[in-house]
């Protein structure tokens, strides 16, 4: 190749990114959620390999969600001197090298360690990335932007697993996370074609402001019970593999992650959202009928069966992403002036339950079975009805 062939092609490639920012936001989104759950369904090989405790081999992903729980309350304090450009190019350029760590690392505390590390730059990347949206799509164009991010971080969440657990079967698992780490220094190069600069929405409220946001109690309902429902929708996603391997020992853990393919149905459901609350007739209908359809969706669960429970995660993937759609919608819609304080409270909340429902219920598991388990965590999730018609009254008055 000759080396003006070189430059035009270097320049062709230069601007293909630059006219299309969104292509490589939502690359960037899939490859950092891709980050966050790839461990999920090789947790039992991390078991095995490391001689580990069923709750050591869990907090892998305990550790990683952590800082999503206190992360959009206070990282507007500590980012807010930051370029946005330059720290969200950096923060993913460490999240690769982090990743190619993890890789070669054999030390369980490491392993954690970088986990944890990990854990701290991923509320701030995808804060950066939602901002970027914002700011290079026109004003008519900004929700639709948005669908297709939340549908990047539903497939991004699933590919994670899925190839996690195919390359884990064929190479080991330290392939992939190779292979995860080159994406994201590659995909710091390609940042740098995004626009110069955003202003970062990062929330930096008082907290005086806070308590009032808690003493709505429109709010405050929808927040205990979206904790209640992602400690339940975490804790079947995390303790999952260990029964599926329980199952048969000689299951492939790619077939382990595929398990989690009804989690795509999320996509679908964020795009018709509207539709169903239409169907309904309101928003907190609408939330009792996916409350429902989890519990039906958990109780599937209790065949022990590949297939079964494979048709189960659709069931329970389409009632959570239901509940998880209208009521972070909700939250927008009646928020008002206090949005960014109250969406980020709805975070908080969220990732705080998930945090727990990770590690927490394999107390039950462990000591009283698969069975208990799923009882323990159908009765959790049928409760938050609870707060769903407290919800319903105090829309009513």
């Amino acid at each position: 190749m000759t080396t003006s062939n070189r430059h035009g092609s270097e320049n062709s490639l230069a601007h293909f990114l630059i006219h299309h920012q969104l292509l490589i936001i939502y690359t960037c989104t899939i490859l950092t959620l891709c980050t966050l759950y790839a461990v999920q369904p090789i947790q039992p090989l991390f078991e095995k390999e490391f001689d580990l405790s069923r709750f050591e081999a869990v907090i892998f992903t305990t550790v990683i969600m952590l800082p999503l729980s206190f992360a959009p309350i206070f990282y507007g304090y500590i980012l807010e001197t930051f370029s946005s450009k330059l720290f969200l190019r950096n923060a993913v350029l460490i999240l690769g090298i982090l990743e190619l760590c993890f890789a070669w690392s054999s030390s369980y505390s490491i392993l954690l360690t970088i986990r944890a590390l990990q854990g701290l730059l991923i509320p701030a990347v995808l804060t950066s990335l939602m901002s970027y949206i914002s700011f290079i799509t026109p004003k008519d164009k900004v929700q639709q932007a948005i669908g297709y991010y939340i549908g990047a971080t539903i497939l991004g969440g699933f590919i994670g697993r899925l190839l996690s657990g195919i390359l884990s079967d064929l190479f080991g698992w330290r392939l992939f996370f190779v292979l995860l780490g080159v994406a994201l220094v590659l995909m710091f190069g390609a940042l740098s074609f995004l626009s110069e600069e955003v202003k970062v929405d990062f929330v930096k409220p008082k907290l005086s402001q806070v308590m009032g946001v808690l003493k709505n109690k429109t709010f405050f309902n929808i927040y205990l019970m979206m904790f209640f429902i992602f400690f339940v929708f975490q804790a079947l996603l995390n303790f999952l593999p260990f029964q599926l391997k329980n199952l048969s020992s000689t299951m492939g853990y790619g077939k382990v992650g595929m398990m989690y393919a009804g989690y795509i149905i999320g996509f679908i459901i964020s795009i018709r959202i509207l539709w169903m609350i239409r169907l309904f007739g309101n928003e907190t209908k609408t939330i009792i009928f996916g409350i429902l359809t989890y519990v039906v969706g958990l109780q599937i669960f209790h065949i022990n069966d590949y297939l079964v429970m494979f048709g189960g995660m659709f069931v329970f993937c389409a009632g959570f992403f239901i509940i998880h759609s209208v009521a972070s919608g909700l939250i927008s819609k009646l928020a008002h002036e206090k949005r960014a304080i109250s969406n980020g409270l709805y975070l908080s909340f969220y990732y705080a339950g998930g945090t727990i429902g990770t590690f927490a219920p394999g107390v039950f598991y462990h000591y009283l079975g698969w069975h208990i388990f799923l009882v323990l965590l159908a009765l959790i999730a049928f409760a938050t009805l609870f707060f769903a018609f407290r919800l319903q009254r105090t829309l009513r008055s």
